[in-house]
């Protein structure tokens, strides 16, 4: 969700089948990071595969081990009513990275997690499921400076932002989270922020902001909104990778949920490619549409990445965005899910049930609740299909390694 910001936002940031749509598939109301994990029995232990075959989940571990050594060592995590510390989190993951190096047998793998670690499942919806989708690295042509191939601007941070902590004035606001707004200088007060459509439609924005990379089309950068980072092809034949800086603190509104009750497109057709396909088709409908959402992320751009909210690189199917009030940061988890074909990617064949390992170290504007999870799916053709498609219910699990008795 790179926080999603890929973050890669959020705030996605979040392409997202369920994102778009809007969809609150069932969620449990009043769930904390109490209840939203329960403790399995180790007959209730799911069966441990990973069907990726652990490609590149070494390296996710590294990402949040580096994350873990960077914070205090009594840094608290929840696992419904049980903590755990920053400490304990490290020696979990280094432990189990080991035991990977030696390449254990799918036998040997379920006996050592039997034998050291707890296992915890989502509360998920009303069913216990979890609702994946998907989120990726796109890639866009641009250019570094403005012309008439490329008049679309992608800003930076304005300068008139300002970010509001209302538990600085008061303890009734504590939790609160903070709110994006600007000084009207007429009349001397604090307001909300400029919206998408005041942003777009203002002739002088670039006086606040100043423009990063300019695009060829509003669709592609809405859609590298929606994504929180990626990658410029430049006109110069260089590269340039953006990467969420913040918003302007609207909420979210999905466009896909607004073209779905307009009867634009059907429900069971939504899908990224099919809401780009749309606004392409309908030039002169894309204000009504955009502006809808009048969230607006603004960019940086920094070598490396994508990003987590963590602030660590992550790493294709093997990182995942949650809810960050809800689920251990940096916490290994185990899912089962469905993933279309890498040989034939045909939107009309029946994904592949598949499980594996991950690590959690995104989260996400849209992906709220103990029901739903966004799987970063990486960049190019499949990337961008299995992103653009997910809407796969399933089953997650957190995995931590238990405290050696005194």
């Amino acid at each position: 969700m790179m926080n999603r910001k890929i973050y890669i936002g959020a705030a996605g940031f979040l392409i997202l089948v369920c994102f778009f749509m809007g969809c609150r598939p069932g969620i449990k109301e009043e769930v904390s990071y109490f209840t939203s994990l329960k403790k399995l029995h180790q007959r209730h232990y799911p069966r441990f595969e990973d069907q990726l075959d652990f490609y590149g989940f070494l390296k996710s571990i590294d990402q949040s081990l580096a994350y873990f050594k960077k914070v205090p060592l009594d840094r608290k995590y929840y696992y419904g009513k049980e903590i755990f510390t920053a400490g304990h989190m490290i020696d979990s993951l280094e432990i189990f990275k080991a035991f990977l190096a030696e390449n254990p047998s799918e036998g040997d793998l379920n006996r050592f997690i039997r034998e050291n670690f707890s296992v915890y499942e989502s509360v998920g919806n009303e069913d216990g499921q979890v609702l994946f989708t998907g989120y990726f690295e796109p890639i866009y042509p641009g250019s570094l400076e403005r012309c008439d191939e490329y008049p679309h601007p992608v800003y930076t941070r304005p300068d008139d932002l300002l970010e509001l902590d209302l538990s600085a004035f008061s303890d009734a606001y504590k939790g609160h989270k903070r709110l994006k707004a600007r000084v009207d200088g007429n009349r001397r007060k604090v307001v909300p922020y400029y919206t998408r459509a005041q942003i777009n439609l203002a002739n002088d924005f670039h006086e606040n902001a100043t423009p990063l990379v300019w695009m060829k089309t509003r669709v592609d950068r809405f859609f590298l909104e929606v994504q929180g980072s990626g990658r410029i092809l430049l006109n110069n034949g260089s590269q340039m990778r953006v990467h969420y800086a913040t918003n302007n603190g609207s909420a979210y509104r999905s466009i896909g949920r607004y073209l779905i009750d307009k009867k634009e497109i059907a429900k069971e057709d939504m899908s990224m490619q099919a809401i780009r396909e749309w606004l392409e088709r309908h030039p002169d409908r894309m204000d009504e549409v955009l502006h809808y959402n009048k969230s607006f992320v603004f960019f940086q751009e920094e070598q490396g990445g994508p990003y987590g909210s963590l602030g660590v690189e992550v790493t294709p199917f093997r990182s995942i965005a949650t809810d960050r009030k809800l689920f251990p940061k940096g916490g290994l988890c185990f899912i089962q899910t469905s993933l279309p074909d890498r040989v034939n990617i045909n939107p009309l064949k029946k994904w592949e049930e598949t499980s594996f390992f991950a690590m959690n170290q995104d989260t996400g504007g849209a992906i709220k609740g103990p029901a739903r999870a966004d799987i970063f799916c990486g960049n190019g053709n499949y990337a961008e299909f299995t992103a653009g498609h997910m809407n796969i219910h399933g089953r997650m699990f957190f995995l931590v390694m238990n405290i050696p008795r005194s």
